[in-house]
């Protein structure tokens, strides 16, 4: 059993009870991150409490040997898509994905994801042609969040007044 399925039989059970799923779990270079999400996401109380329940469990359970920093997080708007039930729940959004050299076709894509098959991916790119994409041959892909109409990334600024001499 690896690090990764060690730590999500350890802490799943226990972040379903806090009405969170496990989004992702990355073990690399002394890292244990683990994604939780939730309908209508997560916030940060949500997340603090995951990180207590979270540590204290691997604390009890020690699955993973040497030291590590824990990092309990949300995947964000703009979500990476590692494996196939990632791009299932992806359906009908926009996503951007980068291929491996050897791949096929152009490196980089971006459009509407379509379907998810057992072997890889349809996108529906932005000139409207369709190009299928076994998961192998995928580098890097993220779902892209598009602002709406008259949509902006902070609030407006209150206007100041003129001070008058």
């Amino acid at each position: 059993m690896t690090v990764v399925e060690r730590v999500r039989s350890s802490v799943a059970p226990l972040l379903a009870d806090l009405g969170l799923e496990i989004y992702d779990i990355e073990h690399a270079g002394g890292v244990l991150r683990i994604s939780v999400d939730k309908t209508g996401g997560v916030d940060l109380d949500s997340i603090a409490l995951a990180t207590r329940v979270v540590s204290r469990q691997l604390d009890h359970d020690d699955p993973i040997p040497g030291r590590y920093t824990l990092e309990v997080t949300s995947p964000g708007i703009e979500r990476p898509l590692r494996t196939p039930e990632h791009f299932e729940r992806a359906v009908g959004q926009v996503v951007n994905l980068r291929t491996h050299p050897e791949a096929e076709g152009d490196r980089r894509a971006r459009g509407e994801l379509l379907a998810v098959a057992a072997d890889g991916i349809t996108v529906r790119l932005e000139d409207g042609t369709e190009r299928t994409i076994r998961f192998e041959d995928i580098e890097r892909a993220r779902t892209v969040f598009e602002w709406g109409p008259g949509a902006s990334p902070a609030p407006p600024r209150p206007k100041r007044k003129a001070h008058s001499s």
